[in-house]
Formats: C-alpha cells, structure tokens, sequence
C-alpha cells in the first residue's frame, strides 16, 4: 500500500486561512527534505475537501513539491453527496468573482508558506476545482502551470491577451454534460486569442468525473462516471506536465 492510498484529509496538517471574513481550513503535505521546493495548489470538485483531494495532494507531496489543499466553502466543509453541496456552491456560482477570489486566496495561502519556492508553482483542479484552475490563471497569477482535470470550462472574465502566465493542461471528457463540446470549443478560442500557452485533451469516451474513483457512490448524478483507463492516464499526463514545468 503507497502512501497515496493511506492518507486522508485528516493525516495532513490543518492550515487556517481567511477570505472576506470566511474562515477556510485548508490541508498541507510536505516533501522529505528541508527545501524550499516546488509547490502545487490543489483544488476540491464540489462535494468540498475530502479524503479523495488529500490523497492526491499526498501523492504530490511524495513525488517532492508542497502541496496546499485549498477550501472553497470555509471550515474545511465537505459532502459526501454533491446535492447536498447546493447551498456552499451557490454564492460562488452566482458571483462567480468569489470563486475566482476564493482561488487566488489559496494560491496566496500557498504562496507564503516558506517552504514553498515560489518561482516553482502550480495548480490542480477537479471538477469545480478545475475551473478555479482556470480562473485562478485568467486572474494573470503568478502561476507557471495549470491543469484541470474534468473542470467546468465557463468564465465570466475571459482572460485577456498576453495576460496569462501559466501554461495551461486541460483534460476534459467529450461525454461530459458538465463541460460540452461548445464549452471546449469556447475555451480553446479564448485561449488562442489571449495567446495563452495551452493543452486541451479530448477524452472520447469521458464523462463527469472520470478520475474520481468515489464516482460510484454518485451514480444519482446525471453524467458522473468513474474510469480507471482515463485516472491513470490523466494522472500520468498531469504529473509529467508539472514535472517538466516545476523540476
């Protein structure tokens, strides 16, 4: 058993921050080593902070960068069933600035750790997260690389040109009710027209999810499916796409 698969949320340390007053409880997993190192934001989907984000975050931890699990909701909030994650979701969908906001407050938090590099940063997204992703690098953070993986791909700033730092990975299924193929269209323009440099990967066969293994307990969501083909290779591409960038 890997250490990526004995950890959850509560194995990593806790790490207080705040955002317009909103207490947000984030997770921190540190390398071996005194550093300072490379660091990588890591962002929830919509359920919130869980067992699954901290896993990964662990995994990152263990290939050498500082990884800050980031709170979208505040108190470390999480729902095992996404529904239920209506009414934290819903301000930030409404004034989409707060996420964007919220994003950039965890980056900051990251940011400032002193262990962190901060010429060596990027970021990880799922889901909801993988559209903080996005917002965070539209936001022109210093950010020098960016991967979303099965993220909503909306804006209600598209980013400008020559304004994006970040190199961008994005890994999207051609399935996915939640990013359709307008969506993927839409945001590969924005991309070419503000110069950005960026990857779009078009699953065929992937849906919502697709590298969530907790996916089955969420088969009450339309368009929400598990794929162990598409985990391991979106894994393999995002952690090759940070270490060519980060290392």
């Amino acid at each position: 058993m890997s250490s990526s698969d004995r950890f959850g949320r509560n194995d990593l340390a806790p790490v207080d921050y705040t955002h317009e007053g909103v207490m947000l409880k984030g997770r921190l997993a540190l390398p071996d080593g005194p550093g300072p190192h490379p660091g990588i934001l890591v962002i929830h989907d919509a359920r919130g902070l869980g067992d699954g984000t901290a896993r990964r975050a662990q995994a990152l931890a263990d290939a050498g960068y500082v990884v800050f699990a980031a709170d979208l909701y505040g108190e470390g909030a999480f729902f095992a069933d996404p529904k239920q994650a209506g009414p934290a979701v819903a301000p930030l969908m409404q004034d989409p600035s707060i996420l964007r906001a919220r994003a950039i407050a965890g980056f900051e938090a990251l940011c400032g750790l002193v262990q962190v590099d901060r010429d060596r940063v990027g970021a990880v997204g799922f889901c909801l997260g993988g559209r903080c992703v996005l917002e965070l690098a539209r936001s022109g953070a210093s950010l020098r690389a960016g991967v979303s993986l099965h993220g909503l791909l909306t804006t209600h700033a598209p980013a400008q040109p020559d304004a994006l730092k970040a190199k961008l990975l994005i890994l999207t299924g051609a399935r996915d009710p939640y990013a359709p193929p307008q969506d993927i269209d839409a945001v590969r323009q924005e991309m070419t027209d503000a110069r950005a440099d960026h990857h779009i990967t078009v699953y065929s066969e992937g849906w919502h999810g697709f590298s969530d293994e907790e996916a089955h307990s969420m088969s009450h969501v339309p368009g929400v499916r598990y794929d162990p083909l598409l985990d391991r290779l979106s894994w393999a591409q995002t952690t090759a796409f940070l270490e060519a960038l980060l290392k």
